[in-house]
């Protein structure tokens, strides 16, 4: 799948972001990379360039390994523009 975002993780009135890659993805969930501190339950808004993907996600899983993350995210609402349908 390979599709380059933007992530941003918001807690309170503070912003943490970067650039990584989805990886894998459903209808409901992402899968990709990470260095930025995310927890269980993190809010997380997931944006590519040409603005077609502009949506939020859930923290559903983690996994620490070499200085980054292994994340899988559940997207909180339908995404109306996403690449794979059921």
């Amino acid at each position: 799948m390979r599709i380059p975002v933007r992530l941003t993780r918001v807690v309170g009135e503070k912003a943490s972001a970067e650039n990584t890659v989805i990886e894998f993805g459903t209808a409901r969930e992402v899968l990709f990379s990470s260095t930025l501190p995310l927890e269980f339950a993190d809010l997380l808004r997931l944006q590519n360039s040409d603005g077609t993907l502009d949506a939020e996600a859930s923290v559903v899983a983690l996994q620490y390994t070499s200085g980054r993350t292994a994340v899988a995210a559940r997207f909180t609402q339908e995404v109306s523009n996403w690449i794979v349908k059921p």
